[in-house]
């Protein structure tokens, strides 16, 4: 018996070395529940309780599909209930969450978002959040300055690419885009190990496979409530299809 490596893919990326400001890429979204209710039936357990505030997040984990950088990944939480609050006494935090979660349905299937026709409108209504699990869709990442020099620089999403954008559809195909920097390059990697300390470990080392999840009936969506106690995820509702719509385009 003899192990032929020629078809290996190439070795990923030193771990700690961030993906460059302002890099194109293709991603796939990944929600990481945290065991904290949402506002649906479907989001039991799906939420995260911040440490600091009463805000609720979804806790996502992004990998870039393809290209230069396929397989590296990087994490971001959205507030989509509680933490700061507006005039009118709503979240400011879920405001900006849901700008961003239209942004990347209207990515993934190519819609306008101009588009207020009630065919494209109705693609905009999910049932719950957990249908964001596994969507894929046009980002440009930036890398984010750490405030304390402690602690070290990380990707996110600086924003996500839409149809109407020049970049979309290259990258929606894969191909290469040149990059458009948000910040500053990243401190080198020398000058954090000068300080001495080192990064520990996260719990979230091993990533969670995303999981199947049932398919938007596209009803009415409800905003977010003030999620109860966590408890073990409610099952499914019995007769509801196998995958979200929006996945096949």
């Amino acid at each position: 018996m003899s192990y032929d490596l020629n078809d290996a893919q190439p070795q990923m990326a030193p771990i700690g070395e961030l993906i460059p400001d302002g890099t194109f890429a293709k991603v796939r979204l990944t929600i990481r529940p945290g065991g904290v209710n949402g506002a649906t039936p479907m989001d039991a357990g799906l939420l995260k309780a911040s440490q600091s505030s009463d805000a609720r997040m979804l806790d996502c984990e992004f990998t870039v599909v393809d290209g230069p950088h396929a397989r590296r990944k990087f994490w971001q939480s959205f507030t989509v209930a509680g933490g700061k609050l507006d005039e009118k006494g709503q979240s400011i935090g879920w405001k900006i969450s849901k700008s961003t979660f239209r942004a990347m349905v209207d990515s993934a299937l190519g819609l306008d978002p101009r588009d207020e026709t009630p065919a494209t409108k109705a693609k905009r209504v999910l049932p719950g959040l957990k249908h964001l699990d596994g969507i894929v869709f046009a980002a440009r990442i930036m890398v984010e300055p750490a405030s304390n020099p402690q602690y070290r620089d990380q990707n996110r999403i600086a924003n996500v690419v839409l149809p109407d954008e020049p970049q979309h559809t290259a990258v929606m195909r894969g191909e290469t885009v040149p990059p458009e920097p948000v910040n500053a390059p990243p401190r080198k990697a020398a000058s954090v190990a000068a300080s001495g300390w080192q990064a520990p470990t996260p719990a979230w080392g091993t990533a969670v496979q995303p999981t199947a999840t049932a398919a938007p009936t596209w009803g009415t969506q409800t905003g977010p409530a003030a999620p109860a106690t966590p408890q073990t995820p409610a099952p499914a509702a019995p007769g509801t299809p196998a995958m979200p719509a929006w996945l096949n385009g």
